[in-house]
C-alpha cells in the first residue's frame, strides 16, 4: 500500500508512531480533558525528533470534540488542515 500523502489528527491521544510517518498536521483543544494537549505535544515531539513534517495547532479554550470548530478559536482548522495537505502533495 502506498505511504498516505499527510495525516490530519484532532484531539486525539494516540501515541503510537513508526520510524518513519508522513508528514502531519494535529489540532487538539486547551481544554480538553479526554485527550489533554501534554498527549498531543508528547506524540508531536516524537515526530520532530524523526524528522517528520510536522504542523501543530492547540486552540484555546475548546474541550474535546470541537468538530468543525464554528463558533470557536479552532474555526478554520479543517481550511488548515487541507491547505498543509495540498502542500504535504
Amino acid at each position: 500500500m502506498p505511504k498516505p500523502a499527510a495525516v490530519v489528527m484532532a484531539y486525539t491521544a494516540h501515541s503510537d508512531h513508526s520510524d518513519s510517518e508522513p508528514p502531519t498536521f494535529a489540532v487538539v483543544g486547551s481544554d480538553d480533558r479526554i485527550a489533554p494537549p501534554a498527549s498531543m505535544e508528547s506524540r508531536i515531539a516524537d515526530l520532530k525528533r524523526l524528522g517528520a513534517t510536522v504542523e501543530y495547532k492547540e486552540f484555546p479554550s475548546v474541550g474535546h470534540g470541537f468538530g468543525t470548530g464554528a463558533g470557536t478559536s479552532a474555526e478554520g482548522w479543517i481550511t488548515d488542515a487541507t491547505l498543509f495537505w495540498e502542500r504535504s502533495q
